[in-house]
């Protein structure tokens, strides 16, 4: 299959430059920097496969017919992707890769829903400008309808990708969407304080923070009746349970599963984004547990306040301290009628 790959961070590039590593005709779409970058040095891709190096004709916007277009851009760039290359798009399957629940539905909006096909990421990278990219860890490319059964494009889709990645067709994506949410947590409070998970979630202080933000977000969606759907490998009822047990026993626990992601360095996908100088995906994270809280009066103080203070760092590009991230959600704790030994 002739594959457009538009969008060349950390899982575009990763994407891109594994399928033309297996002779897959792949056309690279990116920004401007990318290309001078890419086509003058080559993508490196080092980490989890050890150390390559790929060479890409980078395009600014699709200008032929292809087979699959997989969209890697943020949710939040969808709309201009899409308007740049629209005149190839109306023909193949696309797929989304973004983090959020939001994407398919934008998707189908501008594209219809015939073509749409959904994914979860679950491998992860590292991007640094313009033309690297760490592969910290494997995990599976989830596949399915987003709306309806899987059919046959689906199941083209999981055969073709499998030459590359492991890919799984998986029944009721959206649910497992929502779950994916919850695994996306653990980019926040790095990108509060610019570091990486390991040295984030060193902190117990941090660890207990992101579980009671997880821990508020499930009751969210508990109130709303959104179902949560387990991901092959991955249990949402073992992070549940973390979130039920005190904070103190569940703290170390949580810290030594965050810890242990990668042997490299990682950083999540906000926290790239706003060393980019770029708009990151908060809002579709803890932010879409705020505003779902907001439309239904729902309190999800927590949420909302962690999300505020995403978009301050990215305003001020001034990271926070572990103190400074602790006072402020502790002032928000205490707001919400929450006692100190409640929240630590």
């Amino acid at each position: 299959m002739k594959t457009a790959v538009i969008g060349l961070g950390a899982i575009g590039a990763l994407v891109a430059g594994y399928l033309k590593s297996k002779g897959v005709p792949v056309v690279a779409v990116g920004r401007p920097e990318q290309k001078k970058a890419i086509e003058k040095d080559g993508l490196i891709i080092e980490g989890a496969r050890g150390r390559f190096l790929v060479y890409l004709d980078v395009k600014l916007r699709l200008e032929e017919k292809v087979d699959l277009a997989i969209i890697a851009v943020k949710t939040q760039d969808i709309r201009d992707a899409i308007d740049r290359s629209r005149e190839f798009l109306s023909g193949p399957a696309i797929l989304s890769t973004q983090n959020g629940v939001r994407a398919d539905k934008l998707l189908e909006l501008m594209l219809g829903p015939e073509n749409i096909v959904s994914s979860i990421v679950m491998f992860g990278g590292t991007y640094t400008p313009f033309n690297k990219v760490v592969h910290n860890f494997e995990g599976n490319w989830l596949i399915g309808r987003p709306q309806g059964a899987n059919d046959a494009k689906v199941k083209e889709v999981v055969e073709f990708l499998k030459i590359a990645f492991n890919t799984i067709e998986v029944e009721n994506i959206s649910a497992m969407k929502w779950t994916k949410v919850f695994v996306n947590f653990s980019n926040t409070l790095p990108a509060l304080v610019g570091k990486s998970m390991q040295e984030t979630y060193g902190n117990l202080e941090m660890c207990k923070l992101s579980l009671r933000l997880l821990k508020e977000g499930f009751g969210v969606v508990d109130k709303l009746g959104i179902s949560l759907s387990n991901m092959p490998d991955f249990d949402i009822e073992k992070l549940k349970g973390l979130t039920r047990m005190p904070l103190d026993e569940a703290a170390p626990i949580y810290s030594g599963i965050m810890r242990n992601l990668s042997k490299e360095p990682l950083y999540g996908s906000i926290l790239q984004s706003i060393r980019r100088g770029r708009a990151s995906e908060i809002d579709f994270i803890n932010g879409e547990i705020a505003n779902q809280a907001r439309l239904n009066n729902i309190e999800a103080k927590l949420n909302t306040r962690v999300t505020e203070l995403v978009h301050h760092v990215e305003a001020t590009k001034k990271f926070l301290t572990f103190a400074e991230v602790s006072e402020d959600m502790e002032k928000n704790a205490r707001s919400a009628q929450l006692t100190r030994e409640d929240f630590f």
